[in-house]
């Protein structure tokens, strides 16, 4: 979607109806390449991610030396890396541009420091702004190098070390960014690296270093915390791996299915990891019709079809112990929730004043000028449903923040409210979900760009 502003209403006909993928899931796209990548012989990926974040780190690791490349012959997005093996990263020629991408730039600063190579990271003018000095941190007491901008933001220079020293590290907060920039890091340090993380958050990084020949162990912290330990410097052995469909994608016809009545969505091959799943869990407590289909397990990873039908929802308190496993899930959730009977809490979720925007702010911001009642916490929101289509004020135009997740909430929000809702700066979908606009019309939606 290159436009610089769409214009939603709702669907024609009775509802949204039909059975879709969504693209494959981010988060296992950037780890999938970066651990082929490790590898002597090649590693076939099928169904990665082609967004913009994906292609990013895709790029950086080719400066790094990996040869990646796209499949033209074979149907499906089939992608081939042939790797160079642990700690064979050679020096990158230019500065690495992450554009957009926050897990790519913090994941490649963990490889970068285990390398006895200069690399320089930047991005766009976004992620410029994320903090990066909590991944950094662990970094430095191994012994990698970094001079960051202030405040340990982009540009980043890292120069690392092929004699990095393996640590036990806890988390100072749930993020699966930060333990797998440290497990990455310890891939090339001799002995044993753990990390202790205070709640269990996405589990990815196990699951695929498992799966290309490394020795991870998990098992529960004292504290009720989880330590995850990697023996570094294995032999990574090149591997298949098929890419499910994400489910922070899947979020978005999943909401749109539940607001627009009449409508009966299918989506095929969502992943269904349970530290990424709450958001189901938390729309049946709020009544969505969801139901599981042809549930299988590939690579570790639980896969099923979702069908979703329409229904009222009413509003509930999220508890606080989802938020890890739905965090990129709440816009899409507040924006669901303008259609909730009764007011819908959402806390713990602080986290999200620091991604691409303050989704906090954003989604408070954006609900509030098209009518809807919204409360700004600290840490949170709490969005007062209307038991029916939501307002949509007349003139009112968006702002994302040129945020990705936002857009596309709001785009949502406008397919079941009373009239259209106009947003700006949905070119940024496409580092998440190319061809949104497009899937969402073949289910009935009107997303019209202007």
């Amino acid at each position: 979607m290159t436009h610089q502003t769409a214009h939603p209403a709702t669907p024609s006909g009775t509802g949204l109806y039909g059975s879709i993928a969504v693209p494959g899931d981010k988060s296992i796209s950037h780890r999938a390449l970066i651990l082929g990548a490790l590898c002597v012989g090649e590693t076939v990926v099928h169904g990665l991610l082609e967004g913009e974040d994906v292609l990013a780190t895709a790029q950086a690791l080719r400066a790094y030396g990996a040869d990646i490349q796209r499949s033209e012959s074979e149907a499906g997005g089939v992608w081939r890396i042939n790797g160079l093996g642990v700690g064979g990263l050679l020096a990158p020629g230019d500065v690495l541009d992450l554009g957009n991408s926050g897990t790519g730039a913090r994941l490649l600063l963990g490889l970068a420091a285990s390398h006895g190579i200069t690399s320089v990271f930047t991005g766009d003018a976004s992620l410029r702004q994320r903090p990066m000095q909590r991944v950094i941190t662990p970094l430095q007491q191994m012994g990698g190098q970094f001079e960051a901008a202030e405040g340990g933001r982009l540009p980043i220079t890292v120069v690392g070390s092929n004699r990095l020293t393996p640590i036990d590290y806890r988390l100072p907060v749930a993020s699966a960014q930060i333990k797998s920039a440290v497990l990455l890091a310890g891939l090339n340090a001799p002995g044993v690296t753990t990390v202790i993380e205070p709640r269990p958050c996405r589990d990815h990084t196990e699951h695929l270093l498992r799966h290309f020949g490394a020795q991870v162990t998990v098992d529960e912290d004292q504290d009720g915390g989880r330590r995850i330990a990697l023996t570094g410097q294995p032999e990574l052995r090149p591997q298949t791996v098929h890419v499910p469909g994400d489910p922070s994608s899947a979020a978005f016809p999943i909401a749109a299915a539940l607001l627009v009545p009449g409508s009966d969505v299918t989506i095929t091959g969502v992943g269904l990891n349970p530290l990424r799943a709450a958001l189901l869990d938390t729309l049946r407590d709020m009544g969505a019709q969801i139901t599981e289909q042809n549930r299988r397990q590939d690579q570790g990873e639980p896969i099923a079809d979702l069908r979703v039908r329409h229904g009222q929802l009413h509003g509930i308190e999220v508890p606080l112990e989802r938020a890890p496993a739905m965090i990129d899930e709440y816009p899409v959730l507040a924006a669901l929730a303008a259609f909730a009977k009764g007011p819908t809490v959402m806390r713990g979720i602080a986290e999200l004043r620091v991604k691409e925007s303050d989704r906090i702010a954003a989604m408070a911001k954006g609900l509030s000028a098209l009518g809807v009642a919204v409360e700004e916490l600290q840490d949170g929101l709490i969005v007062q449903g209307h038991d029916g289509p939501a307002p949509a004020k007349a003139g009112v135009s968006i702002d994302t923040e040129m945020d990705h997740r936002i857009a596309m909430s709001f785009l949502i929000y406008g397919l079941g409210a009373q009239g259209p809702v106009r947003v700006a700066g949905c070119e940024m979908i496409e580092t998440s979900f190319p061809g949104f606009a497009a899937l969402m019309t073949g289910l009935g939606a009107r997303i019209e760009p202007e």
